[in-house]
């Protein structure tokens, strides 16, 4: 093997690093979504909570929200372990979804602040990882 083609494997290599970067936050983000939606649909079956959490006792906006992120949470983490666009487009949509519904509507899930920000931490995180990747490719 001669030097030219070491070094130019190794600029291979180091040349998409913040796409390999995104790409593995990518996948991270697919796990936390799909432990979310199971989570989400433990709510809906009964498998967590007693007879007082139980998901015909809870208010019709409860249920709503709990069945909209069973859905599109897994629907999400699909997307992301892919790394399609559309499955962004559906995780960022999630993250702003539930980040709305804990400060809009407080009565729903609580209204808890460190789960807006967990939220606007991990968004912040992935437009860091997309801009820096979107730069080492030329236009």
């Amino acid at each position: 093997m001669s030097v030219g083609a070491m070094s130019s494997e190794r600029i291979e290599s180091e040349e998409n690093v913040w796409t390999r970067r995104l790409v593995l936050f990518l996948r991270i983000m697919a796990i936390v979504s799909i432990m979310k939606g199971l989570y989400h649909w433990a709510q809906v079956t009964g498998f967590i909570g007693g007879e007082e959490e139980a998901f015909e006792n809870q208010s019709m906006a409860w249920q709503t929200a709990t069945v909209y992120f069973a859905v599109i949470e897994l629907v999400a983490a699909v997307g992301l372990w892919l790394a399609t666009p559309w499955g962004a487009v559906v995780w960022l949509t999630t993250v702003v979804s539930m980040a709305v519904i804990e400060l809009m509507f407080p009565g729903i899930y609580g209204g808890s602040l460190t789960v807006v920000a967990l939220e606007a931490v991990m968004l912040g995180a992935y437009l860091m990882l997309a801009w820096m990747a979107a730069r080492e490719r030329p236009p």
